[in-house]
């Protein structure tokens, strides 16, 4: 923002008035852009990798997947009721597991791919 010098103290400013909003107050240094360097990690600690949520839906789904028969899978419909650990066989995101219900008309359904919010009745 654009300012004018009110008061100067030697030779720096000391109050500013801002010509947007017209407010008077200290002189504020502009913070010069900086770059975060990173903090080097002490020697023998190494940093662990963050865990990808999406490898760990898809580990959670195969572990499921290896005790259920993909046959018996119901196809999804919106307007049908569903139980925990249903298994659910929708159109774009394959067989799916219920995880849990929320609500009267919503289900949460693990995927291959991750965890997906869907309706039902």
């Amino acid at each position: 923002m654009n300012h004018t010098i009110v008061s100067m103290v030697a030779t720096r400013p000391a109050r500013v008035q801002c010509n947007t909003c017209n407010g008077v107050h200290n002189y504020r240094k502009e913070k010069a852009a900086t770059t975060v360097a990173k903090a080097a990690t002490p020697k023998g600690s190494a940093r662990l990798p963050r865990k990808d949520a999406g490898e760990t839906a898809r580990k959670e789904w195969t572990a499921l997947q290896l005790g259920q028969n993909g046959s018996r899978a119901v196809p999804y419909d919106m307007k049908a009721s569903y139980e925990v650990g249903s298994l659910i066989s929708h159109p774009k995101f394959g067989v799916g597991v219920v995880k849990q219900l929320l609500g009267p008309n919503k289900i949460e359904i693990l995927f291959e791919d991750g965890l997906k919010l869907l309706r039902c009745g």
